[in-house]
């Protein structure tokens, strides 16, 4: 068969429709696709060892020989063992697979066969689980490097590295060279084709890591250089210039003083509105820094130049609060606040419509309904995003595309999930940054302990003694029902079983109610509402209440299993509480012992900085799911790791500026496969490189 770099994966032996639908899942279709979806580990299997003197820490090859016909055990319905005895001169092992029946006739007494995993126990008679083996002389599964790829239901190791094997083989000469000679020779970077072979079938682990060097840093340049020309373009487009709100002024509508962290993000917005360009800036705040007061501060210098604001939040809940807090503090400095969300009646949704588009409201709070098609704003100056992960790029564009006027309007992002700077430079990196590090004066850092499953009732007389005192309290599940998580190990608290436990068995003479991801929104926002309002006094829920309503009375937060989440999301739940004048409290329960699990969460209990933290849950799990889903509208790294390749990026930013001020627009025919690789690496944001 014939291979090129379009040929489909269906067309290639043994992936029919159904395989192909399975590694379409994958993002795999054709082979250009599978060359570039690398590994995401390697298994040395070039170490071989006798049976006796094989350590017991790492697998390694064993060439034995069948001492006997295997035997088949039905141990019960869904358990089979193969077990078979092996042979070398040094000593003997018993091998187990499980599952496997078709071991049974495939090997063959009297026979070598070399064997691949790790061996148990000491001496001359040892033990082997599941390892996978082939005959002598034949190098597919042993006495390589063999690569390890993400998969997906249906698709095994053993099929991926086949069908990598020949679409390497046939057509990794085929891949274009897209970086220019002169980055790649200043940067001492590998050839294309030469880098693809070693990613997936290296001669050595040195190899591999020139390789792996190679395309790290092309994917942190394409990346670094789109998101340059981002900047550039949007720089370019013209803004509302708007004349400069002094921050004092601002500052008396407040009944509280501002921080000085407070004050220099105001002077960076203030200088961006009214400098002609589109202000695009995210503010990072740690949770309760008053973020609320900067949004504030934006809509009244844009009302005070006859604009109009919309910010947009991501549940009813909480526009519902920011529509309270912002109208109290701005309806006395005349500016006009509306609150648009889904559960409005259609009456009062359409003459809230009419009344954007007549100019008479400066300030719209509302969820997800401010796209909605019938909203238009006759003089949007400003848009804010709130909790911006939970909004993409699409979203914010589409927001912004609501204003009527010739100007751009300005962007205004905030997030209580502080990010390492290393994330922000490409997570954000089509924006500006401003970071609040500094709490409110009088604000009590949340007391966190860790505590283990037998001092259970001891936090449960806790929660009894907050709620004898007026207080409610936070108990969050990592599950809604029951029967997740891993089946060898204990049962997850879930959400639903554990509220009606606690009802009915612990606190029967407490208000219980429950909360999770999959109710109806308007049950949740029923739920989140009741609690609100101090008609529950524990909630159990699931992660929903992580960006949730402000509630001072809740001064006690629980963690049930907390080994299972991030140490970012722990801050974000811990920030929940501490919201009042009184003492709030964090307890972290876990059944995990693990020294590792029991390091990580007691360096959480340690502060209550949240960049400390992120930069910690960064080290620990890499970017991968640092918020819980993806950014829209932003490409995905496939190789490159935030937590391991800082360096690499800075030196790709650095090649990356120094092309751009050379061809700022990359419109020299060299430059041509540069500009069409941006336009692929970010296909949402196609229209803005054309």
């Amino acid at each position: 068969m014939v291979l090129d770099l379009h040929t489909p994966l269906t067309d290639f032996p043994g992936v029919g429709p159904a395989r192909g639908k399975k590694l379409a899942k994958l993002g795999l279709t054709d082979v250009e696709s599978l060359l570039t979806y690398y590994p995401r580990d390697y298994e040395d299997r070039r170490r071989s060892s006798a049976i006796r003197s094989a350590p017991e820490d790492v697998p390694v090859c064993v060439r034995a020989m069948v001492a006997a016909a295997p035997r088949l055990n039905r141990i019960r319905r869904g358990l089979e063992l193969v077990k078979a005895r092996v042979v070398d001169a040094t000593g003997t092992a018993d091998v187990t697979w499980f599952n496997q029946s078709w071991m049974k006739d495939a090997l063959r007494p009297g026979e070598e066969y070399v064997f691949f995993g790790r061996l148990e126990g000491q001496g001359g008679r040892r033990r082997m689980t599941n390892p996978v083996l082939q005959r002598p002389g034949d190098e597919a599964v042993t006495g390589c490097i063999l690569p390890v790829y993400p998969l997906t239901a249906g698709i095994t190791n053993h099929l991926m590295v086949r069908l990598a094997r020949q679409a390497v083989e046939a057509c990794a000469e085929r891949l274009p060279e897209t970086l220019p000679q002169p980055v790649r020779r200043e940067h001492r970077l590998a050839a294309a084709e030469w880098a693809c072979r070693q990613a997936h079938f290296p001669d050595s682990f040195e190899t591999l890591a020139v390789a792996r060097r190679r395309l790290v840093f092309e994917e942190l340049f394409y990346l670094s250089a789109g998101l340059a020309l981002l900047r550039g373009r949007r720089t370019a487009r013209k803004g509302w210039r708007m004349e400069p709100a002094p921050v004092d002024g601002y500052q008396r509508l407040l009944p509280y003083p501002l921080t000085g962290a407070q004050r220099q993000v105001m002077e960076d917005i203030s200088g961006d509105m009214a400098g002609g360009r589109p202000m695009n800036r995210l503010v990072q705040g740690d949770v309760g820094s008053g973020k609320t007061a900067v949004a504030g501060y934006a809509a009244w210098m844009c009302a005070q130049n006859g604009g109009q604001t919309a910010l947009m939040v991501p549940t009813e809940l909480l526009a519902e609060q920011h529509f309270r807090s912002l109208s109290a503090l701005l309806e006395p400095a005349g500016v006009r606040v509306g609150l648009l969300t889904g559960s409005l009646r259609p009456a009062e949704k359409k003459e809230l419509h009419r009344a954007i588009a007549a100019g008479e409201v400066d300030l719209v709070i509302g969820t997800h309904a401010l796209l909605s098609q019938g909203v238009r704003f006759p003089r949007l100056g400003l848009v804010v995003a709130d909790e911006q992960h939970r909004f993409g790029v699409e979203q914010r564009a589409l927001l912004a595309g609501k204003g009527e006027a010739g100007e751009s309007p300005h962007i205004l992002v905030m997030s209580a999930t502080p990010i390492p700077r290393t994330l922000a430079l490409i997570v954000y990196g089509d924006l500006d940054v401003s970071v609040i590090r500094e709490l409110p004066p009088g604000r009590r850092p949340v007391a966190t302990y860790l505590i283990g499953e037998d001092k259970r009732q001891r936090m449960y007389n806790f929660i009894r003694k907050l709620t004898g005192e007026g207080r409610q309290v936070y108990i969050v599940c990592p599950a809604v029902e029951e029967g997740a998580g891993d089946p060898l190990g204990p049962p997850l608290k879930a959400a639903t079983a554990y509220a009606g436990e606690l009802q009915r068995d612990v606190f029967p003479d407490l208000t219980v109610g429950c909360v999770h991801g999959r109710m109806k929104p308007r049950d949740k926002e029923a739920v989140m509402s009741a609690f609100a309002r101090g008609e529950l006094q524990v909630l159990v829920s699931t992660t929903v209440v992580e960006v949730g309503v402000d509630v001072p009375n809740a001064a006690l937060m629980v963690v049930e299993d907390a080994d299972r989440f991030g140490l970012s999301q722990l801050h974000q739940l811990r920030g929940r509480v501490g919201r009042g004048s009184w003492q709030s409290y964090c307890v972290l329960l876990t059944r995990n012992t693990g020294p590792e699990t029991l390091s990580r969460l007691r360096a959480f209990t340690a502060t209550t900085d949240g960049f400390r933290i992120a930069e910690e849950d960064l080290r620990l799990r890499g970017p991968g799911d640092f918020f819980g889903q993806r950014q829209h509208g932003l490409p995905q790294l496939k190789v490159a790791s935030l937590a391991e390749d800082v360096e690499l990026l800075r030196e790709a930013q650095d090649a990356a500026r120094a092309l751009l001020a050379v061809d700022p627009e990359l419109t020299r025919p060299e430059h041509r496969p540069v500009l069409e690789r941006i336009r692929a690496l970010f296909a949402e944001e196609a229209d803005a490189f054309n």
